[in-house]
Order: C-alpha cells, then structure tokens, then sequence
C-alpha cells in the first residue's frame, strides 16, 4: 500500500488555522467551532449513500442478519458505542448490532499498537462471530485505507454479506471493497491528521442515522417516540409511562397500570390504550402487524367495524 499520506484531505493542513498554536483560548475554540458547523453540510453530501446503507442493514434485520462495525483506533470505539446504545434504546438483542475493534475491546480504553495494520486480523475477528450473507458490515476508517478494515470487508464480501466502506476521502482504498461507499468529506482538520475531530463527528453522525433509520423502518418507533424503549430502570419506566401519556393522552396512573399490564412493554400498552382492548389481544394484534404500532390499531379499529 503506498505510503504517501499527502494527497489524502484527512491529513492536509487546515489555512484557517495555521496560527492556533499562538491563539487565545476562546480563539482556539472560534476556530474549532467555524470548522464544526460544516459538517453536517458535507454529511447532507452523501444522504443517497448513507441511504443505501440504511437498506442493507434493514434487509439484514428482516432476514434475521446483523449489522456489523469494524474499525481500528477512534473508528473502531464509534462502532461500538453506536452498537451498545441499542439494546436499551430499542430493547434490541446484543447481537444485533455488534462493533468489532482492531486489537479487541480491550483496545477500547487502551491503544494496541499495530493492530489496525493487520488485515488478517479483521478477517479473524469476523470468522468468530460466525459471519453469513445474511449479514452487513460496514468499515469505518477516516483515512479510508486501514489494513484491518480492508481485511474484513474482503472477507465480509467473500462470504456474500453486503458491505459498506465508511470514510472521508476521495476514492478511498475501502471502498474499492465494498458494495456502497460512503466518503463524506469534511475537509481539513484543525489540527492536520487528527480524525477524531471533523471525521469522527461526521461518522458518529452517519452511524446514528444508519442504525436509528433501519429500527424506525423496523417499527421500532411510533409517531417520534422510541416505543421500544428497554425499561430496565426507574428513569426508563418513567419514559416508558410519559410516552405512553403523549400517544394515548391518558394520566400517568392509568399509563403505568397500562405499562404494567403490558409487561413493561410499551407498545402493547398503547395499542390497548388506544383500541380499548386487553393486553393479550394487543399482543395478538401486534404480532400480526410484525410490531408496527399503527398496523396493530389499523387492526384493531378493523375488528370493530
């Protein structure tokens, strides 16, 4: 792989801060923050690519596959936060949505030098979750060429799992591996070669809309409340009722007896709030709509009729 790192957007040098070393505080921030604000725009960019994405991972779910991460260094700790955020916000399995990093999650909290140049290591740590082609796997590397990611992705393609190549340079090495590129270009950084700022930001932006997108089309939300919120503590089962008091417009005492009755389930409570019917019947109902809340009252207002 060649080495010349010069002609790569992520590590040229940025004019509108060549004097941040002399700056003041509040300068410094002025600076960061200037660069900030384009980000999304460069985010917007690429919507058409992040879509496609959002496809793969939704037919992935709907085959019963999963949707896989994998990076080295600050690419690889986005995956995996993204990844662990959706058990409790859309009472998700673990293995769901999973973040693989290069060196392991112990490289998580504490760097594993070398890791990232080892792409059989990414094919190693897909051979171990057992990877199918019902599965995506999307490689996040903002320099667009980490060995451990490329590694993967060949793998990932070998075994017939759709692919996604996540970074932010033109005409990528990654995304010479993958189905769908996505290269959102943020431009240079304020400090030359450090992705964790512009990039990483614009990446932890794509994976929240990759994975919230793909569980809104799964019908884990209804109206723009997570109704399938995972009530696991007092805070969450507070949410649950709140939700459940907007969509149905009932008090909090008849929301939580609703909640309660529904075991701590949120959608089976507002279908029955809403329909009039028993938590069984809910159930029922939202089994034949395959979790869409709407689709289960849309029955339901059927049976009256």
């Amino acid at each position: 792989m060649d080495q010349d790192l010069t002609a790569l957007t992520t590590e040229t040098r940025n004019r509108n801060s060549m004097q941040i070393d002399t700056a003041e505080p509040l300068s410094i921030l002025e600076m960061m923050n200037s660069e900030d604000q384009k980000i999304a725009l460069s985010v917007n960019k690429v919507l058409p690519d992040v879509e496609a994405a959002v496809q793969f991972a939704f037919q992935s779910f709907q085959n019963g596959g999963r949707l896989i991460y994998m990076g080295a260094g600050t690419s690889g700790r986005l995956g995996i936060l993204d990844a662990v955020e959706c058990p409790p916000t859309f009472s998700t399995s673990p293995e769901m949505v999973l973040g693989l990093m290069a060196g392991g999650e112990g490289a998580f909290v504490k760097a594993v030098e070398g890791a990232e140049d080892k792409p059989e290591w990414g094919e190693a740590d897909l051979k171990k979750i057992n990877l199918n082609e019902q599965d995506t796997v999307i490689g996040i590397a903002a320099s667009g060429r980490t060995p451990y990611v490329i590694g993967g992705l060949k793998y990932a393609r070998s075994v017939g799992a759709k692919t996604v190549a996540l970074s932010c340079n033109k005409g990528a090495e990654i995304s010479k591996e993958a189905h769908q590129k996505i290269e959102v270009i943020v431009g240079p950084e304020v400090l030359a070669g450090s992705t964790r700022l512009k990039a990483a930001t614009a990446h932890k932006m794509i994976l929240n809309m990759i994975s919230t997108a793909s569980m809104i089309m799964l019908g884990k939300a209804y109206e723009n409340l997570m109704v399938d919120v995972h009530v696991s503590n007092q805070k969450l089962k507070v949410r649950a009722i709140n939700i459940i008091c907007q969509t149905t417009g009932v008090s909090s005492n008849a929301a939580e007896e609703a909640l309660e009755s529904a075991g701590l389930q949120v959608k089976p409570a507002i279908v029955m709030l809403k329909a009039g019917i028993n938590a069984k019947r809910a159930a029922e109902l939202l089994k034949q709509a395959n979790g869409y809340v709407r689709n289960a009252i849309l029955l339901a207002n059927k049976d009256r009729d």
